[in-house]
């Protein structure tokens, strides 16, 4: 299996929950504040559901990476992760529609 095949793979409704999961998960970051403990478990959860939902993407290990940093809670990195992954898909569609230009 190629990456472009795994890209097209990931349904519109993968897609709806996959932000909704990166939603959920940079609330609870930010609820979470005072008990880092419990933001690392948040975080490895959801790295772990976006991975079983969209599949094999490597931009979710960035993601995992970034909210690991202290202090770097206070921007929503799940969703802007699940938001490349969404824009990769439509840029593939689009190139896999209009097919290769002379």
């Amino acid at each position: 299996m190629n990456e472009s095949s795994a890209h097209q793979r990931v349904s519109r409704r993968r897609l709806v929950l996959a932000f909704a999961i990166a939603g959920l998960a940079d609330a609870l970051s930010i609820l979470l504040v005072l008990a880092p403990p419990a933001q690392w478990v948040v975080d490895l959860a959801t790295a772990a559901l976006l991975f079983l939902v969209l599949g094999r993407q490597w931009m979710l290990l960035p993601g995992l990476i970034m909210e690991a940093i202290p202090g770097l809670y206070v921007f929503p990195f799940w969703v802007l992760v699940v938001a490349a992954i969404a824009a990769g898909r439509i840029t593939r569609s689009k190139r896999d529609v209009s097919g290769p230009k002379p």
